[in-house]
């Protein structure tokens, strides 16, 4: 068993996890839908705390660049215009869809036993996409606010720093 490197965002940096959609198999992709997060209209979308929107400045539909920091490299890892969703993430963490985040992984940074690459943890910084809110685009959830996670009960009853 691989011991576990705890990995320390530096301020103004978030800790990216990669995840699969409901409508996904390994990386093919069967639909746009994930049902799990109620997440609708594509997978080009950005999962934050709604205390980490406010400090970066972003609401719930703008559009941000996901960018990529790795120690000792000096390559631009971007991938561009993804929209903000808010969701109960834990603070300092947001999620992604893999493979919309492949490009922000370098090729050679896998796990020390598996193989695999380490697209579970990845340092990463927000900013906002040249456009910003695209207000003719569907939003990343359905417009049904029972589908959506009603987090206003969420927020009181979980005390969130």
């Amino acid at each position: 068993m691989s011991e576990l490197d705890l990995l320390e965002a530096p301020p103004g940096h978030l800790v990216l996890q990669t995840m699969r959609s409901h409508d996904q198999f390994n990386t093919t992709i069967y639909g746009l839908s994930d049902r799990y997060r109620g997440i609708e209209g594509g997978l080009h979308a950005i999962l934050l705390n709604y205390r980490d929107m406010e400090a970066l400045n972003l609401s719930d539909g703008d559009h941000a660049d996901i960018v990529a920091h790795w120690p000792g490299d000096n390559v631009d890892r971007r991938v561009q215009n993804f929209r903000v969703a808010e969701y109960e993430t834990p603070r300092g963490s947001v999620a992604a869809y893999y493979p919309e985040t492949k490009p922000l992984v370098p090729l050679g940074s896998v796990a020390k036993d598996s193989n695999t690459p380490t697209s579970k943890s990845v340092v990463v910084r927000l900013e906002r996409s040249e456009g910003g809110r695209t207000p003719h685009e569907s939003p990343p959830w359905p417009m049904d606010p029972t589908m959506r996670p009603d987090l206003t009960d969420v927020r009181r009853r979980l005390p969130i720093p």
